[in-house]
């Protein structure tokens, strides 16, 4: 839920006004009125098309300073090791020397930190693999780790789980929830959005037509977006 202080509701990280958002100058959503605040877990659900990748890359730029992004297309390198792959995250934190450093001959610490991280998403052997031999689902635990090694308050995320079993889902889910207090996630699973978000956003045919807290979300409203 929104965090409120002494003198009331804090401004929201991300704020639309009736706005229309593109994509290639193509209007995809229209009227988008829309709060998002910090400590918010959000899902964004509805038909392949219906805008939530759009919504996702709209709110990245009102916060791309604070945010760690998940595409949907991964965008990792396949001729680099997952090692390096995941360090891209946190490039910004070091000067080109450094970075240069760990792309030639990787120093210790971040060794240690990064492999810290894969026993997380259950790649640990998987370090020095480039990412071109990995599985769709070890390639989508890449990104999310890259995601995570950026160490940002918020955690956007464009079906960052799609290519993985339930379980993997879920696991990972939660560990996102645990490094990013605010989160905005497009997830096909509607059941894994109820359970895993508590505000839910539903898109149709190019509008918002569903915004509310997950609790009090029917299947039946769900399934109206998809028909």
């Amino acid at each position: 839920m929104p965090n409120e202080t002494s003198g009331g509701r804090q401004p929201p990280l991300f704020s639309f006004r009736r706005e229309s958002l593109r994509y290639r100058a193509q209007p995809i959503l229209n009227n988008v009125e829309l709060d998002i605040y910090a400590g918010e877990s959000v899902a964004l659900v509805g038909k392949s098309g219906a805008g939530k990748s759009t919504l996702l890359k709209a709110l990245r730029q009102q916060q791309s300073r604070s945010v760690a992004w998940c595409p949907q297309d991964c965008g990792l390198v396949p001729s680099l090791s997952v090692f390096h792959n995941v360090y891209m995250g946190g490039l910004n934190r070091h000067n080109v020397a450094y970075n240069l450093l760990v792309l030639l001959k990787p120093p210790g610490r971040p060794v240690a930190e990064i492999s810290t991280l894969l026993d997380k998403l259950h790649l640990p052997e998987k370090l020095w693999t480039p990412v071109s031999q990995l599985s769709g689902g070890q390639q989508q635990r890449v990104s999310i780790g890259r995601a995570l090694f950026q160490r940002q308050p918020i955690f956007l995320g464009d079906e960052p789980v799609s290519s993985l079993d339930r379980y993997q889902a879920d696991a990972l889910l939660t560990l996102i929830a645990c490094h990013h207090p605010t989160r905005v996630l497009a997830l096909h699973d509607t059941e894994q959005a109820l359970q895993t978000c508590s505000r839910i956003i539903g898109l149709r045919a190019g509008h918002i037509v569903l915004d509310s807290p997950a609790a009090e979300v029917s299947h039946r409203q769900l399934a109206q977006l998809y028909v």
